[in-house]
């Protein structure tokens, strides 16, 4: 069958040097184009100043094929929207420096035929590791470019031998309070763990994937270490970090934004342009470190290799 979205890949020439990038971001602040950057908060980062004597970040002389300039390190690392830890996309990084990161085990298990529970260490001992360059479409129509290391979610899910009753995948992000304030603010109603959810079809995508670090190096607790999913085609919720559970099951299971606000945050949460938010356009986005808007492409640009998984589905009910 012939598709009409054409995917747009990422070359590995996508990431601005470190140099670059802060030379950019000085000229930035002094034209006091920031202030209204920091208004939306979902996957909306933002650098901060290096620390002197501190390990130099990872770089890359990479750029966009589109020609526009990508997140550098710091960027990625410095401001992050993980509510386990803080709702200050700022105070993350921070807040997340003592986070043990080691040992973590994954449970994979439910309607499977080999269940099992793996050592993050195994997992990057089995599975051969590779680097793939991902757009991020945050739902609050921010985006970025990340290189990712990790492997495919499907060659996990495949030594689990999923059951023909398996439909969904079920994930979950670890509970650890004590570690991590978010989780016991008294004044939250956020229904911790944090749970999202595929159906098994997309889990099986080759596009899907799970990361142990970016940039070639390993994973930082603000990004969601040791192990998250990454899931390009559709908004940044559902990329769920920190994951201790994964379980294949029969019914849609339950998904946190989506039971907080399913009119606002749809269960499929794929990238659609002609869907706007209740309170925002899906119209444009605009690329972390560019001074205008771009039109948001269907799919996040991978409609190549994911529209097949929709045919027959209203996208405008199915959000």
């Amino acid at each position: 069958m012939t598709h009409l979205y054409k995917s747009i890949p990422v070359r590995s020439s996508e990431i601005t040097p470190k140099q670059v990038y802060f030379s950019r971001r000085d000229f930035i602040k002094a034209t006091g184009l920031i202030a209204g950057s920091l208004a939306l908060a979902a996957c909306a980062p933002a650098a901060q100043e290096a620390t002197p004597n501190a390990k130099p970040a990872p770089t890359s002389t990479a750029t966009d094929e589109l020609g526009s300039a990508v997140n550098s390190y710091s960027d990625i690392t410095n401001y992050n929207n993980y509510y386990e830890f803080s709702t200050d996309k700022q105070s993350v990084a921070g807040l997340a420096k003592d986070f043990k990161i080691a040992p973590w085990t994954i449970e994979v298990g439910g309607l499977v035929k080999n269940p099992k529970t793996f050592g993050v260490e195994d997992l990057t001992k089995t599975f051969t590791q590779e680097e793939r360059i991902y757009r991020l479409r945050c739902v609050e129509a921010w985006s970025m470019v990340i290189p990712w290391n990790g492997f495919s979610l499907a060659s996990l899910l495949k030594t689990a031998e999923p059951t023909s009753d398996a439909k969904y995948v079920r994930f979950e992000t670890v509970y650890r309070p004590e570690e991590m304030p978010g989780q016991k603010d008294p004044f939250s109603s956020y229904p911790w763990p944090y749970q999202e959810g595929l159906r098994l079809d997309e889990a099986m995508n080759d596009l899907a994937f799970l990361a142990t670090g970016l940039y070639g190096e390993p994973n930082v607790a603000q990004n969601g270490a040791p192990i998250r999913l990454v899931v390009p085609w559709k908004y940044g919720f559902k990329s769920i970090k920190s994951i201790v559970k994964i379980e294949l099951v029969a019914e849609q299971p339950a998904t946190m934004w989506n039971t907080i606000q399913s009119n606002e945050y749809g269960f499929y949460a794929n990238v659609n342009p002609a869907v706007d938010h209740p309170r925002w356009t899906q119209a444009s986005e605009r690329r972390i470190g560019e001074f205008s808007r771009r039109a948001t492409l269907p799919f996040n640009g991978y409609g190549e290799q994911v529209a097949h998984l929709y045919d027959g589905m209203d996208l405008t009910k199915n959000y």
